[in-house]
């Protein structure tokens, strides 16, 4: 069947934020006297929510860890959003499923306001019938509670035909907890093994592949 909903995620999907958000951890982690330069170490953070990577990779406290996002947020606010490009045929398939009356959605744990930067930064947001992401109080962040706002939001009763893509496992996860289809796409930060363990129901190599699945 067609897919008729369209959810993405942002980062590594639909731009690469890799040097704007490795820059601004490494910001946080220079504050608490950490040194951080591995490429790998740091893409770690690109998916979930910061605090648990703070948490998770570096053994801080969960009040230490919200603390690091905020001094990340110092960098990230003014710079670090803009260190970032679309990736390619990303504006193009957009295009295509927006002219294809397609309802396209954004599902991303970046905080809302920032998320809007971007989308409109890169000329994306006119796409978009409906825009989620994180609060910046922590209290919403997780992927699959964003999923299912939108979801619930946009009155998607028919679960069959709304699809998530994204590149990380969290994307994956997230939608198979929301009862919807998945798209792993290999233009990001997530790799093939990772994708296929979490089971997304496709993967294709490049972003425009996409169409190939939502438009047959």
């Amino acid at each position: 069947m067609a897919f008729e909903h369209i959810l993405f995620d942002l980062d590594g999907t639909l731009t690469d934020s890799y040097e704007g958000i490795a820059k601004c951890v490494q910001y946080a982690l220079h504050y608490y006297g950490i040194e951080e330069n591995n490429e790998e170490n740091l893409k770690r953070f690109i998916g979930p929510p910061l605090w648990e990577s703070f948490h998770i990779f570096y053994d801080f406290p969960e009040e230490k860890a919200k603390e690091a996002v905020l001094k990340y947020r110092e960098r990230y606010h003014t710079v670090g959003v803009y260190e970032n490009k679309v990736i390619a045929g990303v504006p193009e398939t957009l295009k295509t499923l927006y002219d294809n009356d397609k309802k396209i959605y954004l599902a991303t744990s970046k905080p809302l306001k920032l998320a809007k930067i971007v989308l409109e930064h890169f000329d994306l947001a006119k796409y978009f019938t409906f825009i989620c992401g994180a609060s910046l109080d922590f209290s919403f962040e997780d992927k699959a509670s964003i999923i299912n706002y939108v979801l619930e939001n946009q009155h998607i009763e028919n679960r069959s035909s709304a699809i998530m893509i994204g590149d990380r496992k969290f994307d994956i996860i997230g939608a198979k907890q929301c009862g919807i289809k998945s798209v792993g796409v290999l233009c990001g930060f997530g790799s093939e093994d990772e994708l296929k363990e979490y089971k997304a129901d496709y993967i294709v190599p490049e972003f425009p592949d996409i169409l190939s699945i939502i438009m047959k």
